[in-house]
C-alpha cells in the first residue's frame, strides 16, 4: 500500500490520481466515502452516532513541479509547487505528468563545472535560470509528446527497502505516509468499538498553504481534529538542536508556525501514548500542517499533529523507519478508540 501510495504522482492541485489509490484502498474498509469539492477524500465508520466527530486526515499532495513554458529548442520551464530548496534540484530525475496521465521521464539539466567560470561556481543557481530536459528534439516534439503549459512534474524516486530491512526510502513519504495511516486507522477500527464518529482520509494542497484542509472541515464539521503527517528529521550532520530522530517513535507535535497545540490536548496525547506503551517523542517545527487551518475553522476545532519524522523530506528522495510507521498506525487506533464525548469535553478544559 505505501509503495502504491509514494509512487503515484500528486503536485498540488494535481492529487486525482493518488485521489483514486486513496479511494480503492478506503472502499475495503467502509462503504460511505464524502469528497469536498477541491477533492480532499475520506472515509467514514460510524463507532457512535451520538458519539463526536472525529476527523483524521494525512494529505495528498507532494512538492512537485508545474510545467509554465516550452522553449523553441524542447526544453521545460517550471514554478515549484511547494517548499523547495533550489541546491537539491539540479541534475534531479522528474517525471512530468501529461493530461493523458502518461510519465514523461526527465531531468533538471546542470551544466558540467567544465563550462562554468570561477565565479559561477561559486554561485547557487536561481530557480528561473533551471529547466527540465525530457530528451526532446524541439517545442514541436515536445507537444506532439502530449505536454503542456500548465502540466505537472514530480521527482523520481524508487520505492527501496534499505540494507537492514528497518528502514524505507522513496520520493512523497510527506505525506503518503498520512493517506496510508488514515487507511490503516479505518483498517483497525474493523470491529472494534468506538465512541465517536471517524472521518479518516486526506486533503489536498497542503504544500501549498494548508487549503484543503479549510474546505474538508468545512465539509465534516468535526469535534475533534487529529493531521498525520512526515515532518523532517532533526538527527543529521549538520543539523544543531533539531528535533525528531528516526527510529525513535512516534512525533507529538507541540508547536510550530501555525498552531499551538492545546494543554488538554497534549495532555490527552501523552497520557494516551505512555498508557498504551507507544515510544514518542516532541516535535518543535518552523513549519506547519493542516492542524494550523482546521484549528480556527468555525468557532475553533481542537487540533493535533502526530506522525514520524523522515530524512531529507521536501526533495527527491526520504528515508523513513517501519517501527515508526507501525508506531503511529497503533497511536491513531488508541487515540480514536478513547475519543468520547467526555475525553473531548477534557481537552476543552471544560
Amino acid at each position: 500500500m505505501f509503495e502504491d501510495l509514494t509512487q503515484t504522482p500528486g503536485a498540488p492541485g494535481f492529487e486525482g490520481q493518488v485521489r483514486k489509490v486513496m479511494h480503492a484502498y478506503l472502499s475495503r474498509y467502509t462503504e460511505e466515502i464524502v469528497h469536498d469539492r477541491l477533492g480532499s477524500i475520506f472515509g467514514v465508520k460510524t463507532g457512535d452516532d451520538q458519539g463526536p466527530k472525529v476527523m483524521v486526515a494525512g494529505h495528498m499532495d507532494e512538492v512537485g513541479f508545474m510545467v509554465t513554458k516550452i522553449t523553441a529548442e524542447g526544453f521545460l520551464k517550471f514554478q515549484t509547487l511547494g517548499g523547495w530548496w533550489s541546491q537539491v534540484l539540479l541534475a534531479q530525475r522528474v517525471d512530468v505528468i501529461t493530461r493523458q496521465g502518461k510519465r514523461i521521464p526527465g531531468v533538471i539539466g546542470s551544466i558540467p563545472p567544465h563550462l562554468l567560470n570561477e565565479d559561477r561556481r561559486r554561485k547557487p543557481v536561481d530557480l528561473d535560470q533551471m529547466f527540465i530536459d525530457i530528451g526532446a528534439k524541439n517545442e514541436e516534439q515536445v507537444i506532439e509528446w502530449g505536454i503542456r503549459p500548465g502540466d505537472f512534474a514530480v521527482p523520481h524516486c524508487p520505492f527501496v527497502e534499505m540494507e537492514g530491512g528497518t528502514r524505507l526510502m522513496s520520493k512523497a513519504w510527506d505525506n503518503r505516509f498520512g493517506c496510508g495511516i488514515a487507511i490503516e486507522l479505518l483498517e483497525g477500527l474493523q470491529r472494534v468499538p468506538h465512541p465517536n464518529i471517524v472521518y479518516s482520509g486526506a486533503t489536498v494542497q497542503e504544500e501549498v498553504g494548508l487549503r484543503g484542509a479549510g474546505t474538508a472541515a468545512n465539509l465534516i464539521n468535526p469535534d475533534i481534529f487529529l493531521a498525520v503527517d512526515c515532518g523532517p528529521a532533526g538527527d543529521i550532520p549538520g543539523v544543531y538542536d533539531g528535533f525528531g530522530r528516526i527510529g525513535k517513535g512516534v512525533l507529538i507535535r507541540i508547536y510550530d508556525r501555525t498552531m499551538i497545540t492545546l494543554p488538554g490536548m497534549r495532555d490527552f496525547l501523552l497520557d494516551t501514548a505512555e498508557s498504551e506503551n507507544i515510544p514518542y517523542q516532541f516535535f518543535v517545527s518552523q513549519g506547519g500542517t493542516d492542524a494550523g487551518r482546521v484549528h480556527v475553522i468555525g468557532n475553533g476545532i481542537p487540533s493535533a499533529t502526530i506522525g514520524i519524522c523522515g530524512r531529507y523530506i521536501h526533495s527527491h528522495a526520504t528515508i523513513v523507519d517501519k517501527e515508526d510507521i507501525e508506531a503511529t498506525k497503533v497511536f491513531a487506533v488508541a487515540l480514536v478508540k478513547r475519543l468520547d464525548r467526555s475525553v473531548v469535553e477534557s481537552i476543552l478544559g471544560w
